[in-house]
């Protein structure tokens, strides 16, 4: 009976979670940002994740409530400890700017929440990191190209372009011009204007 009445409390516990963040997300919708962040912050503190990244991301924005990242910080935290994947993501970005401790470690840190993001398909997290291996103090670029192509073959133009100038350059392929010319001709057609300009290059 005990068990069954812990489980029920923690049935009713994610269910006013639940609804707590959609009403937050509608208020958010209908302009009520400090209703929206009132409604997150609720369903945060009951440890619900999704909530815990919309509060992370109205402290980072400054949306309902005064901008802090420390506390963006903090709810990001929370949130991608549960592998809530776009909490991941934009932790370790803000690790990556502001955060505290050394900058090996902040880096470390980053690294891995941005892997496991990226693992989960979010395709910010591919492209940051293919950018990263690229241009890192130690360029892996294999690696960087993996995740380039990973967000390129999610729609990412930026991506697509920037696998366009691997082939180019043969980094972390074999050179082709014509395998380089593809990647920039689709990064074109959906808009990125440094493909456009190195075509016509």
């Amino acid at each position: 009976l005990e068990e069954a009445a812990f489980q029920l409390q923690q049935i009713f516990r994610i269910d006013i979670s639940i609804a707590l963040n959609i009403l937050g997300i509608q208020s958010m919708r209908a302009g009520h940002c400090r209703a929206a962040f009132t409604c997150f912050k609720l369903a945060a503190d009951r440890g619900y994740s999704k909530a815990q990244f919309n509060v992370g991301l109205c402290y980072e924005h400054g949306r309902g409530t005064d901008k802090d990242l420390e506390k963006a910080g903090f709810y990001y935290c929370q949130a991608a400890s549960s592998h809530h994947p776009m909490a991941q993501y934009r932790y370790a970005r803000l690790l990556l700017q502001h955060g505290p401790g050394s900058p090996w470690d902040r880096q470390h840190k980053a690294l891995a929440l941005l892997e496991q993001a990226a693992g989960a398909g979010i395709t910010e997290a591919q492209a940051y990191l293919g950018v990263f291996y690229m241009r890192g103090l130690q360029p892996q670029e294999k690696r960087g190209l993996k995740y380039l192509l990973q967000a390129a073959n999610s729609g990412d133009a930026q991506s697509r372009f920037h696998v366009g100038v691997c082939y180019e350059q043969g980094l972390g392929v074999q050179q082709s011009l014509a395998e380089a010319l593809r990647h920039y001709r689709q990064s074109a057609a959906s808009g990125n204007s440094q493909a456009r300009d190195r075509l016509q290059a």
